[in-house]
């Protein structure tokens, strides 16, 4: 298998999380059973166990998978290597709308986007497709959308999910300890805009995605990563279009993340998810508040 494959790359990567938390010496399982763990075919997982075995990160003789030595950053791809064009497509656009001044109404274009974000026709189309159903955009005749919104039902309905999500992922993310470096990393873009740095509080909805995306990952669960890029994309549109506040509720919705954020890295997980609990509720007072409710 092609060593410049996202799929090889993506899997490789999700192996090397799985041995983090066994120590050397241990013996894996089955091709088929780590094939129904990473939910992959054999054949690429034998691939995977090759290249592993070629780091000298476990021996591989005949059945035998032996690990050899824990996992180091440098074993890992990149990130940017192993991402799907869905996923960049999600990226580019929760980017492009959070950045730009994007009025409800704006008529979206798949071939413009394709251009703009470089990606193939097709990938913009999936992810626009999956999107609608979300309500922030709807299909018109001839590859056109149209940029609308949500009602309020949606709103409560979609922050009851990301209460239950979000809780369950910080609960993982409290038990594996994984996240830590990451999490501490975020401290001084959340202190800038705490501080009254109005540059850092303007682009605080990335830095509130990239945020409660980190939490997400703590549940190594597909459906919830996804979910917190919609969530993003959602909510923080409808935020662009009521400025009232806007660098209050940053600073606000910032020092409650680094509440979060200094509970984790003191693995106090009550604080944690009490910090949690306050902040979702915060930011559920806030966008209803603050959108001007169509329906």
């Amino acid at each position: 298998m092609a060593r410049g494959n996202r799929l090889f790359k993506g899997l490789s990567n999700r192996l090397l999380q799985m041995l983090e938390a066994l120590e050397p010496g241990a013996v894996l399982g089955s091709e088929l059973d780590l094939a129904r763990r990473l939910e992959a075919s054999r054949t690429t997982i034998r691939a995977v166990l090759a290249h592993l075995a070629e780091k000298g990160i476990l021996t591989w003789e005949g059945r035998e998978k032996r690990l050899l030595r824990a996992p180091t950053p440098s074993d890992y791809f990149d990130e940017d290597e192993t991402k799907a064009l869905q996923a960049q497509a999600e990226e580019m656009f929760l980017a492009w709308v959070l950045q730009g001044d994007i009025p409800p109404g704006t008529i979206l274009n798949e071939s413009d986007l394709a251009r703009r974000f470089e990606l193939p026709l097709g990938a913009v189309r999936e992810f626009l497709i999956r999107f609608e159903p979300f309500g922030l955009i709807t299909k018109q005749p001839n590859r056109h959308w149209i940029l609308t919104g949500f009602t309020r039902d949606f709103a409560e309905e979609m922050f009851e999910v990301r209460q239950i999500f979000e809780a369950r992922a910080l609960d993982r993310l409290l038990a594996n300890k994984t996240l830590h470096a990451e999490f501490k990393a975020m401290i001084p873009a959340h202190e800038a805009v705490v501080a009254g740095d109005e540059a850092a509080a303007q682009a605080f909805p990335q830095l509130d995605a990239a945020f409660h995306a980190l939490i997400c990952r703590g549940a190594r669960n597909r459906f919830i990563t996804d979910f917190s890029r919609t969530i993003a994309i959602i909510v923080h549109y409808h935020y662009l279009w009521n400025k009232q506040d806007e660098i209050r509720r940053n600073r606000a919705a910032a020092a409650e993340h680094l509440e979060i954020i200094r509970a984790v890295l003191a693995e106090d997980d009550g604080a944690a998810r009490t910090a949690l609990a306050t902040h979702l509720a915060t930011a559920h007072r806030t966008l209803i508040a603050s959108v001007r409710w169509a329906q």
